[in-house]
């Protein structure tokens, strides 16, 4: 099984590989792919590639991985469509957006893929608690970040906010969620953290029967971090 990682010597803000870092504990068997940032990435061209995954990275790396993916936006757009497995977290999310308005009103053009924009204030960084759904499990987490995402996520929303805010601090609708394609503004280990949605992911990857690493430790570190999670959102 590949998982490609894009671009890690950018896209690693936060202690983000520490969910790449997981899922191979939990894979074992599992290859891991390092695309380097003037590398063309291997899933555009590649049938078998479980994950892609891009973590958070900065700015100015947003445009550097914007100008080095447009070539092959068309060729992403279809893998999203055909139903690839993706997993972007914190503001990488942003790259596929129509564009990032800087705080002077001049934009740098996004991929374009998704209907939905960002909005940099980099003189204010947003910093919460994270506490929502997914389906029939709930999703904690951490944001940290200068940007907020605008557009209407409304009918492809990966989280439904029960504490901290969604895509920005009106709505109440957190991520993007399109076939398989999964984004997140949580930052961090948040596999690591979500034991119960690593295992939901796992299955989209094709496990048919996947088992979590150190099962028993990240399970109760979970239920004892949502107690808490509940215990502030009250």
């Amino acid at each position: 099984m590949k998982i490609e990682v894009l671009y890690p010597e950018l896209c690693n803000l936060n202690g983000d590989i520490g969910n790449i870092k997981y899922l191979q504990k939990c894979l074992p068997d599992s290859q891991i792919i390092e695309t380097s940032i003037n590398e063309q990435p291997k899933f555009i061209n590649e049938e078998d590639i479980a994950l892609v995954y891009m973590g958070t990275l900065s700015e100015r790396s947003q445009e550097i991985v914007i100008k080095q993916l447009k070539p092959y936006t068309e060729n992403i757009k279809q893998k999203i469509e055909h139903g690839q497995v993706c997993l972007f977290t914190g503001n990488s999310v942003e790259v596929l957006g129509k564009y990032i308005e800087n705080e002077d009103k001049s934009k740098i053009e996004g991929l374009n893929i998704f209907d939905i924009y960002a909005k940099r204030d980099m003189l204010h960084r947003h910093n919460s608690f994270y506490l929502g759904e997914y389906e029939d499990i709930e999703i904690l987490g951490f944001k940290s970040q200068f940007t907020m995402l605008y557009g209407n996520n409304e009918q492809n929303y990966l989280f439904k906010v029960n504490m901290g805010i969604g895509i920005n601090e009106n709505s109440t609708l957190e991520g993007i969620h399109q076939n398989n394609f999964f984004a997140t503004y949580l930052i961090g280990p948040f596999l690591i953290l979500n034991p119960y949605f690593t295992l939901k992911l796992l299955k989209v990857m094709g496990i048919k029967e996947p088992k979590l690493a150190f099962e028993h430790a990240v399970l109760e570190a979970y239920n004892v971090r949502l107690k808490k999670f509940k215990t502030i959102s009250n």
